[in-house]
């Protein structure tokens, strides 16, 4: 296998209409990345577009597949222990529908190579927000759900539920992985805090955040109510364990 530095964990349910296009778009950029496809048993056939792209990119696509819809948390867990094995040393998070544009892995991957431990691609960077296409009423939850993040935190991050992000490999070497607890988006802020908490350095990126075209969100009340009140617990929790 050829050794980059660089791979872009993609976790992917249903996404037969982007992921070929996303996989490409990555692949064509001017740094080479590596991308992992952790797959949760898609009925859509989304694992066969993959699978055919590997014939394609040997050596820079490769699948994990899963026996069902674990949740995003456990997706990115399993791809982070995946790519230490494999000794990476910029590790990405980024969604397969196109809301993060993948261009923009450069500048993430520009700032952890200037120095950040940790970059995340902001929809939210002094006051400004920098988003398309979401309604309202979500951009609205969206941004005071940062807001609440913060105060309860103290964390100084504008975006603390963002999804578009770079580690370095010392970030998640440093990190109890299994000891992550949530699953759904408030994974997000989990570990933005826990990274927070064991003093690394994040720097904010501001992107411009594009909803999806094709396919469904999977976002859901049962998701925002994690992060809402998952909040409370990251607040006090014995970080010695972590």
């Amino acid at each position: 296998m050829n050794k980059a530095d660089s791979v872009v964990i993609i976790p992917t349910y249903n996404e037969k209409e982007n992921i070929e296009n996303i996989i490409r778009y990555v692949f064509s950029l001017e740094k080479e990345f590596h991308i992992l496809i952790v797959e949760d048993n898609s009925p859509d056939g989304t694992a066969d577009i993959v699978k055919r792209l590997i014939e394609e990119f040997p050596e820079r696509l490769f699948i994990e597949e899963r026996k069902g819809k674990l949740g995003l948390g456990t997706a990115y867990i399993h791809g982070f222990k995946w790519a230490l094995q494999r000794g990476y040393d910029f590790i990405f998070e980024m969604d397969a529908d196109f809301s993060h544009p993948p261009k923009d892995l450069l500048r993430l991957y520009d700032a952890c190579s200037k120095g950040a431990d940790m970059a995340v691609g902001s929809r939210y960077v002094d006051g400004k927000i920098s988003v398309v296409n979401w309604p309202i009423g979500r951009v609205i939850m969206s941004y005071y759900a940062s807001w609440y993040v913060r105060l309860i935190t103290g964390m100084k991050i504008g975006d603390a539920t963002a999804g578009f992000a770079c580690y370095t490999r010392q970030v998640l070497e440093q990190i109890k992985l299994d000891k992550i607890k949530f699953v759904g988006y408030a994974f997000q802020i989990e570990m933005k805090y826990t990274v927070f908490k064991k003093g690394f350095k994040i720097v904010e990126v501001p992107i411009i955040f594009t909803d999806r075209v094709f396919g469904e969100s999977k976002m859901s009340m049962k998701i925002f109510k994690e992060a809402f009140f998952g909040v409370f617990s990251l607040k006090f929790r014995n970080w010695k364990k972590y």
